[in-house]
């Protein structure tokens, strides 16, 4: 696989972004990695580990849901989408901010879920999954928070100041919420097999990843009608990363982490997003041809 790896990190070099990324065949554990074990911030990503933990709770009997959350105007979290661009209250079931969290990265969403059940329960559900290097440290509000912070208000800064972007603790996985790419294939796996939650949960979720609406990263790399792409991406300043599961006709079915650090602070990187699909489409296909 050295020859494979060669071609990826060419991708993201060409691209302008260091990368580090993991595939494995879900079925017989071959695998593709390169700088699988770095710890990186995850950003939006681990708004997955977050619904993995309510299913396991809805599991356990400790959450419903069909449980009722209200969200008010005055009390969401900042995003481009989602309840954060609400002006009146909405009330909405868990299973529904789960969806939300999911398909449109609402950081709202996410946040009512990470106040229901807490970080702590979070990290429980993914030590009890095998991972051991993801740790959730903060909400998605607090995320923001600290980026307010950081830049002294004027988040404008950052996409013209090196140095003010390098300080954001939200870029360094020792201060943020974190994980590996061969911690996130091994959730993926767990959730493909049916191990991370029961099957009817976990069929849920697979269901829900699939209508994620961002086809430029990870979807990118598979534009064949025949093969199913379900994901959950991320994004911070610089940072541009998505996990995911490629489906075949013939039943294969791979699951893949690609997380890349731009060295520009433009906010708008096309090459660093399609760089992420490439990454994917290189490794998957020499998994296939394994």
């Amino acid at each position: 696989m050295g020859g494979v790896r060669a071609r990826i990190r060419a991708v993201f070099g060409d691209a302008g972004v260091t990368g580090w990324m993991h595939a494995v065949d879900i079925d017989s554990g071959a695998e593709v990695a390169d700088g699988a074990e770095t710890p990186v911030s995850t950003a939006s990503v681990h708004k997955l580990c977050l619904a993995v933990t309510v299913q396991r709770l809805a599991d356990e009997g400790r959450l419903d849901p069909e449980e009722q959350v209200e969200s008010l105007p005055g009390d969401r979290t900042p995003g481009p989408t989602g309840l954060a661009m609400l002006s009146g209250p909405v009330r909405m079931s868990v299973r529904d901010l789960v969806a939300m969290a999911l398909t449109v990265s609402d950081n709202t969403a996410a946040d009512l879920l990470f106040d229901r059940v807490g970080l702590a329960a979070v990290n429980d559900a993914m030590r009890a999954v095998g991972l051991r290097r993801t740790v959730a440290v903060q909400t998605m509000r607090d995320l923001f928070a600290t980026i307010d912070e950081d830049s002294g208000g004027d988040e404008a800064r950052l996409r013209s100041d090196p140095a003010l972007l390098a300080r954001l603790r939200v870029l360094d996985p020792a201060r943020a919420n974190r994980s590996t790419p061969r911690d996130m294939t091994r959730l993926l796996t767990a959730l493909w097999r049916d191990e991370a939650c029961s099957p009817d949960r976990a069929r849920e979720l697979r269901a829900v990843l699939g209508l994620q609406v961002w086809p430029h990263r990870l979807a990118a790399g598979f534009p064949y009608d025949d093969v199913r792409v379900y994901g959950k991406t991320g994004t911070l300043p610089t940072l541009r990363h998505e996990v995911g599961v490629v489906e075949y006709p013939d039943g294969g079915r791979y699951a893949v982490a690609v997380f890349t650090r731009a060295a520009r602070t433009a906010a708008r990187q096309p090459a660093a997003d399609a760089a992420i699909g490439t990454a994917a489409r290189l490794a998957v296909r020499a998994l296939r041809a394994h």
